[in-house]
């Protein structure tokens, strides 16, 4: 029997479906002669004004180009088409062609412009024109969020480590469109690795300041968990405290560990080094190998993968003497190796280590009671490099800590009040980590100040201090914690291992508010965003807005994530639907949120540095910052200045301005700072720590590669023990500190800098800080850039 093929069926009618006219044959569009210049393929050019807008958006996404370009890109040449095509056109763009029927012509359709949620309530459109640019030579100049108006304190004087800072009420960034303009604009003459003191302000957004005029560092940041009480703890000697220190991958024929064993490293102008064996808890001045260096590497035992800053509450930095405290949480080993997911049972030993950054013996010596300085033969204050010292050592059981990050505010007991345990001890504040156990857990850290001395421990051997319990421990059964961030002194946000993303407010558990065994601490929201591990969060810290255009003092909603799958999103938390901004085929191993640019600073393919904006007006719009010459490991965006630190595999300490100007070409070039490199020789075993660097102009590789210029690039492998695995700004202890930046490498060395800003050819714009600010007026000379 032969076989029957089925009848082909009749081919649908797409001009009828769609309403569009047919000549006498019933040909319908597709036979008809095109009055416009496009083919009707999917895959055609469009029309040349929408390619130019297109490629002048790429171009802005990209590093500006470098000289040479013409100051208009060519039109692109038409395609005029002489004869009626026989290619059928597309349904997904009918409305691009006219269609003459019967010698009439009809009007043609407007195609709709397709629209993409990428925050609730804010539709981004997917046409490259609605970023339209004044030119080629420009690129939007990005704005924070969160425009405070009326009035803020500024320093009046150049910033000093160990003196109280001087300041004076002026109007704030979003006073009014004038000095947000200026002050903008100012930003971006800045050429040196640090901030500018004339410019700096507290930009950041706290729900805790309330009602408050919001003027003063003491509304902005007050005093936050008064009531959570210091828990009971235990002192350790050295030899108890043993296993709970970093050691040596071997042990002793006894089986006892071994101390990590030193670390040599080379330090000093280069070709003129000298060699230099550090003990664990060793410091070093910089200033010993260049005159004027406030710069301290001390050794932390193994790498260290948390760092953060103390914040310290106004009032009581003068019974600290303005010291400032670090905490650094090292590994067990320098071959420990985490595993993604995989728990450790408790008890795990390992620690977190509290440094002090204090003043010179020698100065400390010559200083009154009151804190003012005597008239002695030492140095004053404002010259005064400090010393680096551990203090503390808090013994815990979770296992090493992934990340650590202190209470944004400050939580440390009054120094003239009656807070505090009955024995006199005072909590210096609360800091929360994500261990190894997977757990996030939070610690009240004793004042290492209140503790008294025991007379068999040296003075120059650290306190060891082990707590009897946590303040508070989350656990979830099918998931790890990886990472977390703090949106205020009650939020947190929590990244986890299966892509999940939690929310907790932990405000009334620290207090000790009473679970039930059966009804544990749950979270407040609990969604999933990645399809694998979350490897950094950030909060968008800006007030929410009602429906009535007012301000609220709810907490942040927004947040931003980056994880192993390479996706890169936006969420809100009141939709619980990740908005992927971005997508790159690497590890996205940091994401941090400026408030100054009002952007989530993250990366991108071939190492790039991205500034994705979260602002309504620029909303998912991407800028490159800055091209390393390896992967990052660490990200730091301050709330007092723009200036982005970064953290490279390579060994590279970066810095780099984000306000800097958005034309090409003009006075200030785009300028990355390497604040040091550090260097390992596997033949012999030993480091070297370079540093002194000139500022280099940023390299435009897509714009090289073009213009057929060559580029250096490293080498593509390096050593792990020289990644810069994480690095931070000081940002709770007030304008006068803002310059510190702590950072910790795979070496076990970690280090403290004193950056400061530098205004191009040492000329303030608008005649001065007064005219930036709109206190008088000021003129400002240009070189021909505008906006």
């Amino acid at each position: 029997m032969t076989r029957q093929l089925r009848s082909r069926a009749s081919r649908p009618n797409y001009a009828a479906l769609l309403a569009l006219p047919e000549d006498e044959d019933g040909a319908g569009p597709s036979s008809a002669p095109l009055e416009s210049d496009a083919s009707g393929s999917d895959f055609a050019p469009e029309a040349a004004g929408e390619e130019q807008a297109e490629d002048d958006a790429d171009d802005d996404m990209e590093l500006d180009d470098a000289e040479g370009e013409p100051e208009e890109a060519a039109p692109v040449a038409k395609r005029k088409r002489s004869v009626a095509s026989t290619r059928e056109n597309s349904v997904l763009d009918y409305g691009s062609a006219s269609v003459i029927s019967r010698g009439k012509k009809s009007a043609a359709k407007a195609t709709p412009k397709r629209t993409v949620a990428v925050i609730p309530g804010l539709a981004l459109s997917s046409s490259r024109q609605t970023y339209a640019l004044p030119n080629l030579h420009h690129r939007h100049r990005s704005t924070g969020i969160y425009k405070k108006e009326g009035k803020i304190e500024r320093l009046v004087r150049p910033p000093e480590l160990f003196n109280p800072e001087a300041t004076a009420l002026t109007n704030a960034w979003g006073a009014n469109e004038v000095v947000s303009g200026r002050v903008n604009k100012s930003w971006g003459y800045n050429v040196g690795p640090g901030p500018l003191w004339e410019l700096a302000e507290d930009r950041g957004w706290f729900k805790e300041a309330g009602s408050t005029t919001r003027t003063s560092e003491r509304e902005l940041r007050p005093r936050v968990h008064e009531h959570v009480a210091l828990g009971p703890i235990q002192l350790l000697s050295f030899e108890e405290a043993t296993p709970y220190l970093p050691s040596d991958t071997g042990t002793t024929e006894e089986g006892a560990l071994k101390p990590p064993p030193p670390v040599s490293c080379s330090f000093g102008p280069y070709g003129k080094q000298t060699r230099r064996e550090m003990k664990m808890f060793d410091t070093l001045r910089m200033s010993e190998f260049f005159p004027g260096s406030k710069a301290h590497v001390f050794n932390a035992g193994a790498p260290a993968w948390g760092i953060d800053w103390c914040p310290i509450h106004p009032d009581d930095r003068p019974y600290h003497h303005f010291r400032q405290y670090l905490a650094v949480a090292p590994f067990p080993s320098t071959s420990h190796s985490p595993m993604i997911g995989s728990r450790v049972q408790r008890p795990t030993t390992a620690c977190i280590q509290i440094w002090s950054l204090h003043q010179s013996t020698a100065q400390g010596d010559a200083m009154n009671v009151d804190g003012s300085t005597a008239r002695t033969g030492t140095k004053s204050a404002s010259e005064d490099a400090g010393e680096m010292r551990c203090e503390m050592v808090l013994c815990i059981e979770s296992g090493p800590a992934f990340e650590i990050k202190w209470c944004p505010l400050p939580s440390n007991d009054p120094s003239g009040g009656t807070a505090g345990s009955e024995d006199g001890r005072r909590k210096l504040g609360i800091i929360g980590g994500t261990f190894e156990d997977g757990s996030l857990t939070f610690y009240t850290v004793p004042d290492p100040t209140t503790i008294p001395h025991s007379t068999e421990r040296s003075t120059d051997e650290p306190l060891f201090v082990k707590p009897s319990k946590p303040l508070l421990r989350i656990e979830l059964e099918e998931t790890s914690c990886w990472c977390f961030d703090w949106a205020n002194s009650e939020v947190v946000a929590v990244g986890c291992t299966n892509g999940s993303i939690a929310v907790y407010n932990v405000g009334k558990a620290f207090v000790g508010e009473p679970f039930a065994p059966d009804k544990p601490l749950l979270p407040t929201h609990y969604f999933t965003v990645h399809q694998s591990a979350i490897r950094s969060l950030s909060w968008v810290r800006a007030p929410t807005v009602s429906a009535t255009g007012e301000v609220t003092t709810d907490d942040p909603t927004v947040i931003a994530s980056g994880g192993y799958d390479g996706v890169e999103c936006i969420t809100d938390i009141r939709d619980m639907c990740g908005n992927a901004i971005n997508r790159t085929r690497d590890v996205v191993t940091a994401m941090e949120f400026s408030t100054y640019i009002g952007s989530a600073v993250t990366i991108d393919h071939e190492n790039m540095i991205k500034a994705y904006s979260v602002s309504p007006s620029t909303l998912g719009r991407g800028h490159t910052v800055l091209e390393p010459n390896g992967p990052v490991w660490s990200l730091s965006a301050s709330d007092y200045h723009p200036q982005l630190a970064i953290g490279v595999t390579d060994g590279s300490c970066l810095t780099t301005n984000t306000m800097r100007s958005t034309r090409r070409g003009g006075l200030v070039p785009f300028l990355e700072h390497k604040i040091y490199q550090l260097d390992y020789s596997r033949a012999l075993g030993e480091y070297r720590m370079l540093e002194n660097f000139l500022p280099k102009e940023t390299h435009n590789r897509p714009a090289a590669s073009r213009q057929n210029k060559a580029v250096p690039v490293g080498t593509g492998a390096w050593p792990a023990e020289v990644g810069i695995h994480r690095v931070v700004w000081n940002d709770g202890n007030g304008l006068g500190r803002i310059p510190l930046l702590a950072s910790a490498t795979g070496s076990g060395l970690c280090r403290v800098d004193w950056l400061m800003g530098k205004w191009v050819k040492d000329q303030l714009p608008y005649t001065g800080i007064e005219g930036m600010r709109g206190e008088r007026d000021g003129t400002f000379e240009e070189d021909d850039e505008s906006d």
